[in-house]
């Protein structure tokens, strides 16, 4: 049986420590769980994930055409990424992480998810920094194709528009952010972003300044350590198409 904590991996970065642990939870039937932390706060367990995944979801779903060019913003433990892959239209998927040490956790099979992402011919797993490349269109997402335009762009590293993994994010959730984020896009292209709080006007206000349409949509999931509903948003806004 599986001890129940284990530290896989420890790393620091500018950011904060960043540790990969596993654990076995006695109260879920020895149920595996895989968590990220960053500094002092959770970044991300395998135990809720159904939002990252609506994430791919609703965001796919709002883009038309086949052949798809995505971006997925923050690997973390893959699923936001697997969900995209297992829509048919995706031809292409780029995976953008600043953190090298995720990367190195899937390339390793150190996580679940690893081995699906780096067995599928489409999926690229890119080391970079999101908000960097989403403020520099002319380079853009692609480090073998500068400048080259997307479908879809899925995005889930801060916990929120106004809860940041660090300040210097916030000028990607401006309207001036967002327009050079759909300076990537190609016409009808999408935009979607996981958030851990409740819808934001605020935000919804910049979204409709720079995409035809927007809107937030309330993800409901059952937390099973408050053996209760918990709820997270996901945003989907939408350029005009040709």
């Amino acid at each position: 049986m599986k001890p129940l904590f284990e530290e896989l991996d420890f790393r620091p970065t500018p950011l904060g420590d960043l540790i990969l642990r596993r654990r076995r939870m006695a109260m879920l039937d020895d149920l595996i769980v895989y968590e990220v932390l960053l500094g002092n706060g959770y970044l991300m367990s395998s135990l809720f994930h159904e939002v990252e995944v609506a994430l791919a979801d609703l965001g796919l779903a709002a883009v038309t055409g086949e052949k798809l060019a995505v971006v997925v913003g923050g690997l973390g433990l893959g699923y936001t990424a697997v969900a995209a892959l297992k829509d048919p239209r995706v031809a292409e998927l780029l995976v953008v992480d600043v953190m090298a040490p995720v990367i190195e956790w899937h390339e390793k099979g150190m996580v679940p998810l690893g081995e699906v992402l780096t067995g599928d011919d489409r999926c690229r797993l890119v080391l970079g920094d999101f908000f960097a490349l989403a403020a520099a269109p002319e380079l853009g997402f692609d480090p073998e194709r500068h400048g080259r335009k997307f479908h879809a762009v899925l995005l889930d590293i801060d916990h929120s528009p106004q809860n940041l993994l660090h300040e210097r994010n916030a000028e990607f959730y401006s309207a001036a952010g967002l327009q050079r984020l759909a300076a990537q896009l190609l016409p009808g292209g999408v935009f979607a972003l996981w958030s851990d709080d409740p819808p934001d006007e605020i935000f919804l206000a910049q979204l409709a300044a720079v995409f035809e349409t927007s809107e937030a949509q309330v993800v409901k999931f059952f937390n099973p350590l408050l053996d209760r509903e918990s709820a997270s948003t996901v945003y989907v806004a939408r350029l005009a198409g040709v």
